[in-house]
C-alpha cells in the first residue's frame, strides 16, 4: 500500500526546510549585517575628527578659563607649540606701565602678535586681565618660566613679574615684551585668538578680527 513521504523538515513543508532554522539564520544575518553598518560608521565619523596631524598643522584649540584664578595660568598645544593662558591679577597689570623705560620694544612695534594685541597688555582691551601667548623664547626657543613674585632674590629688587628664560637669561614683562640689553631680539609671540564667550578662547583663530 502506498503512503506519503514526509519531507526531510519532518513539518510537511514540500521544500524540506525547516522553518524554525529559516528564521535563526534570518536573525542572525541580521545581527550580523547592523554590525557590519556600525564598524562601517564608527571609522567614518572618526575621520571627521581633527587629526593629530590637522591639530599639529594649525586647527584652533578651545579653552574653557571659566576656572582660572586671578594669577593662575593654563598651558596649551597649539601648531606644537605651548601657548599660556593667564589671568593676570590687578597688580601685575599695574606693573606694566612702571616698567615701560626697561623695554626695549614697549609699543611692540617690532613684535608679532595681531593688531588687536599691540598694546600696553598685549591683549584685548576689554579683556586685558587675560593674557595668551605663545611660550618660546625668541631668542632659541626655550620656554621661559612663570616668575610673578615681585623682586625675587635671584632676580632683584627691579623684578616687578613676568617670565625669565632660564637657557640665556632673557627677561620678560608680564604681557611679554622684552628687557633692554637680552638676548632674545623681540617680545613673545601673541598667536591668533577670540572670546567664543566669557568663558571660552579659542586659539589659532582670531574670530575675523586682524
Amino acid at each position: 500500500m502506498a503512503t506519503d513521504r514526509v519531507a526531510p523538515g519532518q513539518d510537511g513543508n514540500p521544500d524540506g526546510v525547516d522553518k524554525k532554522r529559516r528564521r535563526l539564520l534570518t536573525r542572525t544575518a541580521g545581527v550580523v549585517g547592523a554590525a557590519g553598518a556600525l564598524a562601517m560608521v564608527v571609522p567614518f565619523v572618526s575621520s571627521m575628527a581633527p587629526s593629530a596631524r590637522a591639530r599639529a598643522a594649525g586647527a584652533p584649540v578651545e579653552i574653557d578659563i571659566s576656572k582660572l584664578e586671578p594669577g593662575q595660568r593654563v598651558i596649551v598645544e597649539w601648531r606644537g607649540k605651548p601657548v599660556w593662558v593667564l589671568r593676570r591679577t590687578p597688580e601685575l597689570l599695574e606693573s606694566l606701565e612702571k616698567v615701560k623705560g626697561d623695554l626695549s620694544d614697549p609699543e611692540s612695534e617690532d613684535s608679532d602678535q595681531p593688531e588687536y594685541a599691540q598694546n600696553e597688555f598685549r591683549s584685548y582691551e576689554d579683556r586685558q586681565e587675560i593674557l595668551v601667548m605663545v611660550g618660546l623664547c625668541t631668542h632659541l626657543g626655550c620656554s621661559p618660566t612663570f616668575r610673578p613674585e615681585v623682586a625675587p632674590a635671584d632676580l632683584g629688587d627691579d623684578w616687578m613679574g613676568g617670565f625669565f628664560c632660564p637657557c640665556h637669561g632673557s627677561r620678560f614683562d608680564i604681557a611679554g615684551r622684552v628687557y633692554k640689553g637680552m638676548p632674545a631680539p623681540t617680545n613673545l609671540e601673541v598667536p591668533p585668538y577670540y572670546f567664543m564667550n566669557e568663558n571660552r578662547v579659542l586659539v589659532g583663530d582670531s574670530g575675523g578680527q586682524v
